[in-house]
């Protein structure tokens, strides 16, 4: 077994690599339920129309930094790899990712890519049913609590639309970003 992760962060740090919690989600054409408003004696009623077309989002949180990328469907392994070969053109340092054990994290196409990378690339992996270390959860937790709770799209591309805005929106509050890191006492 190799150092746990706080030691790993530690190596990181001392290597420069970029520190990345990579997690993915979902949402569907049915709304968010969150706490509204409304006059009293008045029950507020969403409507809404309901398909089983599912937009998966996944996403990298550092400090100051906020990745995305979404698509309809699951995010399995190609799609998990083709995120992380993104990640590298795009930050040009090199990453230490750490994120949860899914299959689709531990997947050959994965492997294949750090080794790739030649070191550029390293994974790191949180305990089991530890999804309280990981800051992209409150990342979700935002985006499907405040930024899209109660709305109700009227297709599929006005979902993926508004997500996209909000998670970009999020993007641009390097404050907020850097709130969901302090949360979980990674920081």
């Amino acid at each position: 077994m190799g150092p746990c992760l706080a030691e790993r962060k530690k190596i990181a740090a001392r290597h420069g690599r970029l520190i990345l919690f990579v997690d993915e989600s979902g949402l569907s054409e049915r709304p968010c339920r969150v706490t509204t408003w409304s006059r009293r004696g008045i029950t507020p009623v969403l409507r809404y129309q309901y398909t089983w077309s599912q937009l998966s989002v996944i996403a990298a949180v550092g400090r100051n930094r906020l990745y995305f990328a979404s698509r309809r469907g699951t995010y399995k392994a190609p799609a998990i790899a083709r995120f992380l070969h993104q990640l590298l053109r795009r930050t040009r340092r090199k990453l230490l990712v750490v994120w949860d054990r899914l299959q689709g994290h531990r997947s050959k196409l994965v492997a294949d890519l750090v080794r790739r990378a030649r070191g550029r690339l390293e994974l790191a992996f949180l305990p089991a049913y530890a999804p309280e270390l990981n800051p992209t959860e409150l990342v979700w937790a935002h985006l499907k609590n405040r930024e899209v709770g109660n709305y109700c799209p009227a297709t599929f591309k006005e979902l993926a639309d508004l997500t996209r805005r909000r998670l970009k929106s999020m993007q641009r509050r390097p404050d907020l970003v850097n709130a969901f890191i302090r949360h979980t006492g990674l920081a």
